[in-house]
């Protein structure tokens, strides 16, 4: 069988956010999730996501993101909504659950069930999360493309 000329993507292995300082980022995302670092420096943290990070990189200076953003994928969506109003963090409207935080990066909250990206079972327990399951909808497109969740 003859291989492609051009690599297949597969994947993340983490998303760079501009923030303006590190600490301040730190405790900002800390009010509203639980995480373990990674690592850091003074102009670079590494916020753990089992198999993938997020990378917080000192040094924003462009305005707020408008519609480019990216999904973070959460344990428990309406969790995440209390914190983020307790934390007092405006709401973008329109049917997301999408925030900037201080330095204009866009957010959007999505819970694990409902979509298809799936942690392997390794991963889960790694994170003490193996009680994490697909919802219905995200089950049935999961099996549409030979990817049924077993």
């Amino acid at each position: 069988m003859a291989q492609s000329a051009k690599p297949r993507v597969v994947g993340f292995n983490h998303v760079a956010l501009e923030v303006g300082d590190i600490e301040e980022a730190l405790a900002f995302y800390g009010r509203l999730f639980a995480f373990e670092l990674r690592g850091k420096s003074d102009t670079m943290a590494f916020i753990d996501l089992g198999d993938q990070f997020i990378a917080l990189q000192k040094g924003r200076k462009q305005p707020a993101d408008d519609g480019r953003h990216f999904g973070l994928v959460v344990d428990d969506k309406e969790a995440a909504r209390r914190a983020l109003k307790a934390a007092g963090v405006k709401l973008l409207p329109g049917r997301f659950l999408d925030f900037l935080d201080p330095w204009g990066n866009r957010v959007e909250i999505v819970g694990y069930d409902n979509i298809q990206f799936t942690k392997a079972p390794n991963v889960l327990r790694g994170m003490k999360l193996t009680r994490l399951a697909k919802n219905e909808t995200a089950k049935k497109e999961l099996a549409a493309k030979g990817m049924a969740v077993e």
